[in-house]
């Protein structure tokens, strides 16, 4: 997924290199790439046909006839027409066909105008039967002389076949053409290395995009200028070589596009070959990987061939995770297939000489599963991170994809850049198109601000669901949501309260919206802790209201625990474990997520890791319980409103609560906290509030 939505640039040609012929551009396709048939092959084949079609016609509908008096009462009443004697076999024609021949007494009556009989086999009683047919009359029962015959029957007499002949039509012959089809076969899989069935099996499967179609330029890449300027070397150096030659410079032989799902690693890299003029191939990691031992090899071999012959030229390798995981982990050891493909692609970056200039580019969202020897300087050298958007990169992307969609004046793309942080190129895209699709279904002429944002409630919460509510789970909805946006209004260093409803969407059945007044970088420890009330707001406002407790904190609870426990083991904000890092369960590359849990601290630091979370978990808790408790007036025209509403903005909070009476507050430099692992600092500040709901 990218940034922006562009064109399939060019062709594909999947034919081996010396098979492709001069065409449009940069030869992206055209013609056959299987080899041309030999005429006589051809010819083999039509003769076999006629030879089949003349000894089995199948529009020749003949009767076997079994019983001999049949054909003898045929012979008396002159109803043959032609017959054919060979040996003990007759074919003949009837005069008038016979419609009631019935082979056995209860079988069905079918009509017989060809038939196949046996005959005497002993020569007096055939040549009996031969005078009889050749007889200028017919001996009539009753009449004397017999019945002259009106047209005299054709017979043909030929020899018996001999017994060569039926083993050369029987048996050589179908061998010869089984013969034939197997050497037809052969010769087209003839090298698993070459053309045919099987050396298409073992081919790149890399696609070839022209250069001579339209490209991408990084004009139409936006909110991506650290990583675009990155990338701007390689595009010089396959413009003008010299330049870094001349002073002994050498370009990196590969760059690894590292980046979350969406953000727009393989835009990127078709904007590298289309500002560079040069060939693009691209291929998925996973194709690499099939069934048969050494395919996976042989593609390599061959994608590296065909890019070698065709440089200057990039090579881009999408989810390069899929083959490039470190090598020794899992149930296949050194003879898995997956390694050796790896193998092969590590040897074949290591064998570029100086005049082939093939720029290997690859993408991935799993750098930590890739091998070590894959990110060694001298493969992949540069290492370019394409992170999520910030708001001026946001609003940039919004431009290009708004550009082809015609806008109200009412809406503001700067506001909805702050609201939609944390948000990837490919989310900022289809939020474009879900609110295009909106305005189309309500037949309007132009996309206005409330069709962005109820595409950006639907992109983020769901789609809404059309269900029948009872009176007392939309109050208790309405409490709870009313919690958490009561505690967020009242709490220092907290993100503002954008919107808080509850309609159902997706598997919530309310939600509350913040929304950051800034991209941030980091969190301080009393951000997080004010963060720890909000979560728990809901939960303390039931408990508050009805005192008892639901399902519908489940989600809540997770994300409260899982804060409460980072802030403990990786952030160093509990007294009495200290500023120590302690490893907690590991994502293994092939074992999954979680399978093993190895631990590398005592059972009573474990105790004392419990038993800070919990207190943290516990303190957060009564802060939320006894701020709503004190705001009970507020908290229950706040849920009054949302069961009158359903949907209530900041600018209803701000009538019914006034401005916030604590603004946020700028944390100190010495409390900033740089989150380097989970929580992401934006997935702190985009709350999309319970999505359990209250189904728990």
């Amino acid at each position: 997924m990218e940034n922006q939505r562009s064109p399939r640039d060019g062709d594909t040609d999947r034919r081996p290199p010396e098979r492709r012929k001069s065409g449009s551009g940069g030869g992206g396709g055209g013609g056959s790439s299987a080899t041309p048939t030999p005429p006589w092959t051809l010819l083999f084949l039509i003769a076999a046909m006629v030879l089949l079609f003349l000894m089995w016609n199948p529009f020749r509908a003949e009767v076997r006839v079994s019983y001999f008096p049949w054909f003898l009462d045929q012979v008396n009443s002159d109803n043959i027409e032609t017959i054919t004697i060979q040996g003990s076999e007759a074919r003949g024609k009837l005069r008038t066909p016979d419609e009631d021949y019935k082979p056995t007494e209860n079988a069905k009556a079918q009509t017989v105008t060809h038939f196949v009989t046996n005959v005497p086999p002993t020569e007096g009683e055939l040549d009996t039967l031969i005078a009889l047919l050749k007889s200028p009359t017919v001996p009539v029962p009753g009449s004397d002389p017999p019945t002259p015959r009106e047209v005299p029957v054709r017979i043909e007499v030929l020899e018996p076949s001999t017994p060569t002949t039926l083993l050369w039509v029987s048996f050589l012959l179908p061998m010869v053409l089984i013969g034939g089809l197997i050497f037809f076969m052969m010769r087209r899989a003839r090298d698993q290395f070459d053309g045919g069935i099987l050396g298409n099996f073992t081919k790149s499967q890399a696609k070839r995009h022209d250069k001579s179609k339209q490209r991408t330029t990084f004009d139409e890449v936006a909110g991506l200028e650290n990583a675009k300027a990155e990338l701007q070397e390689i595009v010089e150096f396959l413009k003008t070589p010299e330049k870094f030659q001349r002073l002994g410079g050498r370009i990196p032989k590969g760059v690894l596009l590292i980046g979350p799902p969406g953000s727009g690693k393989t835009l990127l890299a078709r904007a590298v070959a289309g500002e560079a003029g040069a060939p693009f191939f691209s291929i998925s990691g996973s194709e690499f990987i099939q069934m048969f031992v050494g395919v996976g090899a042989s593609r390599v071999r061959d994608m590296f061939k065909t890019a070698k012959e065709n440089s200057p030229c990039i090579l881009f390798i999408d989810e390069i995770d899929a083959v490039g995981r470190v090598r020794g982990a899992g149930l296949g050891g050194g003879h898995d297939e997956r390694e050796q493909t790896l193998n092969q692609i590590l040897t074949e970056m290591d064998g570029f000489t100086p005049s082939e200039t093939v720029i290997v580019l690859a993408a991935t969202n799993r750098p930590d599963v890739l091998d070590p020897a894959l990110l060694r300087p001298g493969r992949f050298d540069r290492h370019v991170t394409v992170d999520r958007p910030t708001r001026k990169g946001r609003l940039e992307i919004l431009k290009v994809h708004s550009r082809h969609v015609p806008l109200a004046d009412d809406v503001d793309l700067d506001s909805i850049a702050r609201s939609t942080v944390g948000m990837s190129g490919a989310d900022l895209a289809n939020l474009v198109n879900e609110s295009a699709l909106i305005a189309t279904r309500e037949n309007k002429d132009k996309v206005d601000m409330k069709d962005f944002d109820a595409a950006r409630d639907k992109v983020i919460m769901g789609a809404k669901r059309e269900e029948y509510i009872t009176q007392k789970d939309k109050r208790a909805t309405a409490y709870h949501e009313a919690g958490h946006a009561l505690v967020a209004w009242m709490t220092p260093k907290t993100d503002p309260v954008h919107k808080v409803t509850i309609i159902p969407r997706g598997r919530s059945l309310g939600v509350t919206q913040f929304l950051p007044e800034e991209d941030r970088l980091g969190y301080s420890e009393s951000q997080i802790r004010a963060r720890l009330d909000v979560l728990l707001g809901g939960r303390a406002a039931e408990k508050l209201i009805y005192d008892d407790l639901s399902t519908g904190a489940a989600e809540d609870l997770k994300q409260a625990t899982r804060l409460a426990r980072m802030m403990v083991t990786q952030w160093g904000m509990s007294p009495r474990v200290g500023p120590v890092f302690v490893q907690g369960s590991e994502e293994h590359p092939f074992l999954g997520r979680e399978m093993t849990e190895p631990r590398d601290h005592s059972e009573h630091t474990q105790q004392v890791i419990d038993e800070e979370v919990s207190r943290i978990l516990r303190e957060a808790d009564g802060r939320a319980y006894r701020l709503l408790e004190e705001q009970r007036e507020h908290l229950d025209r706040m849920a009054d409103a949302l069961i009158e509403r359903e949907v209530i903005s900041d600018v209803d909070l701000v009538e019914m609560l006034g401005k916030r009476a604590i603004p946020p507050e700028d944390h100190r430099p010495e409390e900033v906290i740089i989150t380097t692992s989970e929580p992401r600092p934006e997935d702190l500040s985009r709350r999309t509030a319970d999505e359990d709901g209250w189904a728990g």
